[in-house]
């Protein structure tokens, strides 16, 4: 097997020179993603800095910037009026998904560049106006899927395109957690439809996705999904998910999620001459194994890399200071929260949907 396997993996793919910066970064929304894993991840990049915090809460930007150091504690309407506008370069977007094209809408007004988390909106038609106006303010605006910039995920994907493993003919993955087993509140943004726009397809089945995409090198043509409504604390959204997605040429991803599964975190691709899996690939810095099998040769290895929400930052943050061009960018959000939308339209019919 002419493959070389390290368990460390220890250079940046896409790295560039970089003149300027560091690239100041507005963190909007503070839920415990922006404080405890995005801010930190920030502030050890090589290029960015948070000189602004953003929530509707005034008491709570103001405790997240004396607890981070942060001279600019702003609320959604301070941020939405202009309020510090000089102190940042770019905006991360971490509010629930319904709440993103405002902000991106405002940070394109002001001429910002953006960084929005996944999925890029709750419905198709927001999704598309956030890559218009972005385009229109001639602004960079990248959806963050961490998973591209991951060193290990990076690696599989070169390893699929560079034949290793023959030709893809599918991919398999999972991202389930079992939030009422785990005792979470049914009152939280993610269970309500005018916020979250869907269930755990929207919050976790995204994940495999979106991966199957990026490893395949390729967009989906159509879909076929079964989905399963979860008790009345759902309100109306779904607890389960299973789907199909159809690529050009042929391959085709089989994925499920779920919000009553006992955890599930695994992706996989099998070819023409082998199959590569990632156990734990979707997890924030989980501790990711990678098996490569080709022909009769098998090579295991568990995963030590750094921190992929520094690889994110560090990457969206290169690209605004070069011309290295961003993906994936706001048109490839934009194509999953379409496919989402096809998933959900399945699931209702039980009928296959083009895209």
């Amino acid at each position: 097997m002419d493959v070389e396997l390290s368990n460390e993996f220890i250079e940046r793919d896409w790295e560039k020179a970089v003149k300027g910066g560091p690239v100041r970064f507005a963190v909007i929304g503070l839920g415990w993603f922006g404080p405890d894993v995005a801010i930190p991840a920030i502030e050890e990049s090589k290029h960015c800095e948070t000189t602004a915090v953003v929530s509707g809460d005034r008491e709570k930007a103001e405790r997240v910037a004396d607890e981070s150091g942060v001279d600019h504690a702003l609320t959604y309407g301070d941020y939405a009026d202009g309020e510090a506008v000089d102190a940042y370069d770019a905006v991360y977007v971490v509010t629930p998904n319904a709440l993103h094209l405002p902000h991106v809408e405002t940070a394109a007004e002001f001429g910002k560049d953006v960084l929005c988390e996944k999925p890029l909106e709750a419905t198709v038609e927001r999704a598309e106006r956030c890559v218009r106006v972005c385009e229109e303010a001639g602004v960079e605006l990248m959806t963050a899927y961490r998973m591209h910039t991951a060193r290990s995920v990076r690696y599989v994907r070169n390893l699929v395109q560079d034949g290793v493993i023959g030709d893809p003919v599918h991919t398999r993955g999972a991202f389930s957690y079992n939030l009422v087993s785990a005792g979470e509140e049914m009152d939280q943004w993610r269970l309500n439809p005018d916020l979250a726009g869907g269930g755990p397809l929207m919050d976790l089945g995204v994940y495999p996705l979106n991966t199957s995409r990026f490893i395949l090198n390729a967009d989906p043509t159509a879909v076929q999904a079964t989905t399963v409504e979860g008790p009345p604390e759902f309100n109306g959204l779904e607890e389960y998910c299973a789907f199909t997605i159809e690529f050009p040429d042929g391959p085709v991803a089989h994925c499920d999620t779920g919000y009553r599964v006992a955890g599930d975190n695994y992706f996989e691709v099998s070819g023409t001459h082998g199959r590569i899996r990632i156990d734990q690939p979707f997890a924030v810095d989980g501790d990711r194994r990678i098996t490569v099998r080709a022909g009769d040769e098998e090579t295991v290895v568990d995963v030590k890399e750094p921190s992929e929400m520094v690889e994110e930052f560090d990457y969206f943050a290169t690209g605004v200071l070069t011309d290295m061009e961003i993906g994936p960018d706001g048109e490839h959000g934009f194509i999953d929260v379409r496919a989402m939308m096809s998933i959900y339209e399945s699931g209702d019919t039980g009928r296959r949907v083009e895209l």
